[in-house]
Formats: structure tokens, C-alpha cells, sequence
């Protein structure tokens, strides 16, 4: 089944949107909640009950790496600051929220994960793998959701609406950073600061194109075997005008990346919340 990308891409961008403008629609109902702890940016959603979006609110942080929590304290505080700031907007308390973490995690690290959401007065109902809470936002039911991060690139293939494999590799929007700041001879936070600089993308890109290629070679390797028809990239790190045509060029697979890639997945951990 394909999916409708205009339908999809509206859809993000009214979340979109509703960030941007810093503002809330009306509660009607019950709220759906998720709590997205990236490696570069944490970020809250709302949804109601039939998934529309009602508010978000997100910050840059660099409190996990690699999907793990390092700064524990540090990432409680971001987590409580965007809940009152979205409880705000709604007028109404938060109680419970999704999270999610990368294909794979387990134990400790996923506990840690759920810790951070609690500990900011949230019960936590589901936690779900990064690249299928994207698939929920897209509708998608056959493919391949590769969700480019500030730390991993995680996959997820799916048929006939169920995840049959997940895999998750270190490469991601921070080694892209890393190749900046020794390109230009910066520090790693002007480097972070310069990648998102709009007017240079075209350059940047040149720069980072090689760890896109690296992106590319994990994602060929880990669907080798299963029938995938379409590549559907999401992920901050995939917001470079390029960034799909050179998956397409070293995969040879159509590969399509919607609106705000950055706010798919988030948006996503709020459509499976189980309360």
C-alpha cells in the first residue's frame, strides 16, 4: 500500500506549524502524549484522541548520545521545562506520555529512557522503536523507515502493517558535526550551529556528503534480503535538500523524505500513546 505524502505532509505541517507559532488548539477530549529524548533536540507532543495535533514544544539538548541518557538531571529538567511550558498552551496537566527509543535498546538503557519521563510526573504507556513510531505518522504499512538521528541511523521494515526487523547503527546528525568542525577547523557547537545555517547548505553538504554515504551503506547492507520497494527517511539529520538523492544514487531504491523530518518521529510517539 502507498501512502498519500501530500495527506502526510499536511499533516506534519499543521504540527508543524503549531510549534512555529507557539500556540495550542483546543482540547476536546483525551490527550495523547509523547516525549521524544534525541540526541540534539527533546521534544513534547500532543495529540487528541483520533491523532490531531494539538501543541508541541522543543529544545536543543545534548543529554543523550547514542540513545543513551547521559545527563540524567540535565535531561529531567529540559523534560519538565517543555511539559509546563505545553501545559501552559493547553491549559490542562500532563500525565501520562509515550516515549521511544532506537531499534534494539534494551534493559538499563531503555529503563533510563522511561525514568527520565516519569521523573518529570508522567506515567509512561508505551516505548516504542524510533523508526515505527515514524511508519505510524506515515501510514505506512510495506517498506523501509530509516530515521536519521543526532547519534544513530535506525531502519525499520515493515509488511502488511508489522515490524519484521529493526536495526540500529552508530552514524548520525553529531558525526556530521564532527566532519564540520574539523573541515572548518571549529568547534563542535559552531559546527552544530553552522550545519543548520540554511544559506550555507548547498557547501555543508559537500562537506557531510561522505557520512550520508556511510548512512546509506548501513541502510543497502541492513535490507539486504527483504523485498523493499520504498526508503522513507525521517530524522533531523536528513533535512539537507540532498539527502535523499544520494540514498537513492548508492542504494538504487526510491527514497523519499517528507515534510519537518525532524518532527515526524516525535509526533509519532504521541500517536502510540496507550492512555
Amino acid at each position: 500500500m502507498s501512502i498519500n505524502l501530500e495527506t502526510v505532509n499536511n499533516y506534519i505541517t499543521s504540527y508543524a506549524r503549531l510549534i512555529d507559532e507557539g500556540r495550542a488548539e483546543k482540547v476536546r477530549g483525551s490527550l495523547k502524549v509523547g516525549v521524544d529524548l534525541g540526541t540534539a533536540n527533546i521534544i513534547i507532543s500532543v495529540v487528541d484522541e483520533i491523532g490531531n495535533p494539538l501543541a508541541g514544544a522543543t529544545s536543543p539538548a545534548s543529554v543523550v548520545k547514542d540513545g543513551l541518557v547521559v545527563d540524567y538531571v540535565g535531561a529531567v529538567k529540559i523534560v519538565k521545562q517543555l511539559k509546563s511550558q505545553v501545559e501552559e498552551m493547553l491549559g490542562t496537566t500532563l500525565t501520562h506520555a509515550a516515549t521511544a527509543v532506537p531499534p534494539g535498546t534494551i534493559g538499563g538503557n531503555m529503563k533510563a529512557i522511561s525514568n527520565v519521563v516519569e521523573a518529570a510526573d508522567m506515567e509512561v504507556t508505551n516505548v516504542i522503536d524510533e523508526p515505527t513510531a515514524a511508519a505510524t505518522v506515515l501510514g505506512l504499512t510495506d517498506g523501509a523507515v530509516v530515521d536519521v538521528g543526532g547519534g544513530t541511523t535506525g531502519i525499520s521494515i515493515l509488511k502488511n502493517g508489522e515490524v519484521t526487523y529493526t536495526a540500529d547503527e552508530p552514524t548520525g546528525g553529531s558525526h556530521m558535526s564532527l566532519v564540520v568542525a574539523g573541515n572548518y577547523r571549529i568547534s563542535i557547537a559552531e559546527a552544530e550551529k553552522l550545519k543548520k545555517d540554511s544559506l550555507k547548505q548547498k557547501e555543508i553538504f559537500s562537506v557531510v556528503k561522505p557520512v550520508v554515504e556511510k548512512m546509506a551503506s548501513i541502510v543497502k547492507r541492513q535490507i539486504q534480503g527483504f523485498d523493499v520497494k520504498k526508503i522513507y527517511v525521517v530524522g533531523g539529520a536528513s533535512c539537507f535538500d540532498e539527502f535523499e538523492k544520494v540514498f537513492f544514487k548508492e542504494i538504487g531504491i526510491e527514497t523519499i523524505k517528507p515534510a519537518h523530518p525532524l518532527l515526524i518521529t516525535p509526533l509519532g510517539i504521541a500517536l502510540n500513546s496507550l492512555k
